[in-house]
């Protein structure tokens, strides 16, 4: 992990619906003083707010025939995602505000379920955020790794006697995976505030991957001071300190964390080097072990193993263990990378473009896609597909 750190980023964003206990007393969590000035508005007050090419969009012809066509909710969803129109791409580096996400045509799941919520309060229908079950999502990035979980968003729209009206029974669930895949996990509600404590947390972490320590502070202190604050952001905050190398403070950040969740992963994974580089050895050894017992094989492990056998040339055992990661974290596109370049190397051509379309497939970045696509169109010109019979 190369700092020591695993940053918990809800990069596709989610968290516990059920109210958490205040900031812990005793010494504070913050240090201002430490820290330059963010060199960006630390502001979500017009996270949700619509811009003037927005509203001119929403009182388009177009807009409004799909709308009288096929009701608020379903014209607002075929308006919003269908290919024909914005051409909204789902990506995963940037959370945007709605307006930004217009703007940009794409966006993270948190951003498009920013925008799609903007757009429907100023449709007058009822929005409820939703925490999914899904397994976490973790990647790498810049010395960091990243856990991302997921948000999705249910829509529908009601008279003024408060009953729905249009042809909507039921609410409708606007979600960004695949829809039969989105359908068989469970939800937890989240309220409007819990999505704009994401929002912070998650530009929190963006500015860390790319090295904006300020900036990442007084997000990340924004997120920590809100009353609903999740483990996620203290988490966040004291990767901070611990890059800022201010083990003091890291510690006590990562300890509140694990007062309110004991059992986190992520935050013991980031105390355990800290403790030690803070003079106690004993305790991060204990914590190790108590953490080794519960996660013997955390994330990243076969493949960490799997580039050491590719490095000494052993393409075989690499395989076996890229395939092993690849098993248990199927969307990880530097995963199916790695399989399909061992493969290569074991003169495997058509497996290594399988791997190498399924990273195209995977990845939520363009750049990476870009990079995937180029090598696999170099793959198939040296080795040509057999013909179809």
């Amino acid at each position: 992990m190369k700092i020591a750190a695993v940053l918990l980023s809800a990069l596709l964003a989610g968290c516990a619906s059920a109210p958490p206990p205040a900031l812990p007393p005793g010494p504070s969590l913050f240090d201002d003083g430490a820290f330059g000035a963010s060199s960006e508005p630390v502001d979500t007050s017009t996270l949700f707010a619509l811009s003037p090419e927005m509203r001119a969009y929403l009182h388009s012809p177009g807009f409004s025939t799909r709308v009288r066509e096929k009701g608020a909710v379903a014209g607002l969803l075929d308006a919003l995602y269908d290919k024909g129109e914005l051409k909204l791409e789902y990506e995963s580096s940037t959370t945007r505000t709605a307006a930004q996400t217009f703007a940009a045509k794409s966006g993270n799941c948190l951003s498009l379920v920013i925008m799609t919520a903007a757009f429907a309060y100023q449709l007058g229908m009822k929005v409820q955020f939703q925490s999914v079950d899904v397994d976490e999502t973790w990647s790498r990035t810049s010395g960091l790794y990243l856990v991302s979980s997921h948000v999705n968003l249910s829509l529908s729209t009601r008279n003024k006697e408060g009953l729905r009206i249009g042809d909507l029974d039921h609410p409708v669930t606007v979600d960004f995976l695949p829809p039969p895949e989105a359908a068989r996990f469970r939800t937890r509600a989240l309220e409007e505030d819990d999505i704009v404590t994401l929002y912070m947390n998650n530009r929190a972490a963006e500015a860390l991957v790319q090295n904006r320590i300020d900036d990442a502070y007084w997000w990340a202190r924004t997120a920590v001071a809100r009353s609903n604050a999740p483990v996620m952001a203290f988490n966040t905050l004291g990767v901070v300190y611990q890059k800022r190398g201010d083990g003091e403070h890291a510690e006590r950040v990562f300890r509140a964390a694990l007062e309110r969740d004991p059992d986190n992963l992520v935050v013991m994974q980031n105390l355990v080097p800290v403790l030690a580089a803070n003079g106690k050895p004993a305790e991060s050894a204990a914590l190790a072990a108590r953490l080794a017992r519960l996660d013997p094989d955390p994330p990243f492990r076969f493949f960490d193993e799997g580039m050491k056998a590719f490095n000494r040339g052993d393409y075989a055992a690499a395989k076996r263990l890229f395939e092993r990661e690849v098993e248990r974290a199927p969307y990880n596109d530097e995963f199916h990378f790695w399989l399909a370049l061992a493969c290569l190397r074991l003169g495997e051509p058509a497996r290594a473009r399988e791997q190498l379309s399924i990273a195209i497939d995977t990845t939520t970045r363009r750049e990476t896609r870009a990079l995937y696509s180029a090598k696999l169109a170099h793959l198939r010109s040296l080795v040509p597909q057999a013909p179809a019979r």
